[in-house]
């Protein structure tokens, strides 16, 4: 890695390194939403709220394949970061290959299955006869781009983490752009309805992976992509899997625990509820990029100062971080309880539908600033090697206090127990992640007041 960047890491004020970091992933993360955010505006505005359903139904199929690049990025770049802060080049371009063989090994299966048993994967996911024609017309198309999509995933991950937030940023700008340029086109202009969605989606990925790996095999990044360097080392894959593990398996649950959801929603609501949730993701997604994104960011300056043993700076970069992601929920909380009807209004003209969806929004957003404390939770783990308790916050958001609260709460509320899981949720997560950070920062604190005295 350039010394240049490595000593700003080491050394550079925090909070201006904070934002050098993260603010190239927050605008690529909340494009990335705008562009779905977009996408479903214009097939509720042009097509209607079943098709927005249907997008809904697939997102289960999406979070799966986000969680194969996941896998393969997020663990590699913890390996990536912690081997360039300890001066160690060589097994952090090991690293590099290793997780782009890895994501083409699972992918190709993955796609293949999907694709054979499209019908009653939609119909296990809740696509009642009204909305399938729509979710299939769309995963249909979509499925080709997958691929595409797990490769960005994992690029962009290197990217942060040899120090270069700014490309990492390009390639979402360049996907997302494209993806909102083209949507009135193929959907309105067109008139391909869901099919354009997925197309104008398909076509911005393929940009995407094309500018990240270009920019690999340019001078402007470290990893030097030989196949000399595309050979397999058992150790960096066991770690890369084991750390990846949870991020992969976050989204893995998340998806399950979505579609957990969707049916309670089709139970208790129907159709029109599930198409209210499909709006609500998107609206909450504006709030809950920024923080990853931040996440993204912090990420790389806590794994350097880590494995140079900096603990002062690791927890400094902590508060940081945890002060900023609380602001930005915060401000969203505002919006989504005081302006429910201009959000859902933005998406349809259905009055039924907005009417509908006002009171989910509110009681979804009423506890959101409490929601970085897991994402930054984990990832401050995953950064620091430490796989195990990043992956106990993220299985008992989901596991241990979500499928007791979204199964519990609804025999007695109805469909009001359903959208209350949600803050349930969200205190029982707060306080996990607050006590496994507390704890580490201690360990932290005690590790540094060693150093000095040994020094």
């Amino acid at each position: 890695m350039e010394q240049q960047q490595k000593t700003l890491i080491l050394n550079g004020n925090l909070r201006r390194l904070l934002f050098q970091f993260s603010l190239p992933s927050i605008t690529g993360m909340v494009v990335v939403a705008l562009y779905n955010f977009v996408d479903t505006l214009f097939v509720g505005r042009w097509v209607g709220p079943l098709a927005i359903a249907g997008l809904t139904i697939v997102l289960p199929v999406m979070i799966f394949m986000i969680a194969i690049g996941l896998l393969t990025g997020v663990g590699a770049a913890s390996v990536v970061s912690r081997s360039l802060g300890s001066g160690d080049e060589e097994r952090a371009h090991f690293a590099a290959t290793n997780s782009i063989i890895l994501n083409l090994v699972l992918n190709i299966p993955i796609i293949g299955l999907i694709y054979l048993f499209m019908d009653n994967i939609l119909i296990f996911l809740g696509a009642s006869a009204e909305v399938l024609p729509y979710a299939k017309d769309y995963l249909q198309i979509i499925l080709i781009g997958f691929a595409f999509y797990t490769f960005s995933i994992n690029g962009n991950n290197l990217i942060r983490a040899e120090g270069k937030p700014r490309a990492s940023m390009y390639a979402m700008l360049i996907g997302a752009g494209l993806n909102i340029a083209l949507d009135p086109i193929f959907i309105f202009v067109l008139g391909m309805g869901v099919r354009g969605a997925a197309v104008a989606t398909v076509i911005s990925q393929v940009a995407s992976c094309i500018f990240i790996y270009g920019f690999f095999f340019s001078r402007q990044s470290i990893f030097q992509m030989s196949m000399v360097r595309f050979k397999l080392k058992k150790k960096i894959i066991r770690e890369t899997l084991t750390i990846g593990t949870p991020s992969f398996l976050m989204e893995i649950v998340g998806s399950m625990m979505f579609l957990l959801f969707i049916k309670l929603v089709q139970r208790y609501g129907g159709d029109i509820y599930i198409a209210i949730t499909g709006i609500g993701i998107r609206i909450v997604d504006l709030i809950f990029m920024p923080i990853v994104g931040i996440a993204h960011g912090f990420s790389p300056i806590v794994g350097f100062n880590y494995g140079a043993e900096f603990f002062p700076r690791v927890r400094t970069i902590l508060k940081e971080a945890l002060f900023w992601t609380f602001i930005i929920a915060s401000t969203g909380l505002v919006f989504m309880v005081l302006f429910p009807e201009f959000l859902l209004g933005l998406f349809t003209d259905d009055p039924g539908l907005v009417s509908r969806g006002v009171m989910p929004l509110r009681i979804i957003a009423i506890l959101s600033p409490l929601w970085s404390f897991p994402i930054l939770g984990s990832s401050f783990f995953q950064a620091i090697g430490k796989a195990y308790p990043a992956l106990f916050i993220t299985l008992s958001r989901q596991v241990l206090f979500f499928v007791p609260a979204v199964l519990i709460l609804p025999v007695y509320l109805g469909l009001s127990g359903v959208w209350l899981s949600w803050p349930v949720t969200d205190v029982l997560s707060f306080l996990v992640s607050f006590g496994f950070l507390y704890r580490e920062v201690r360990i932290i604190r005690r590790e540094s007041l060693l150093g000095n005295i040994r020094g």
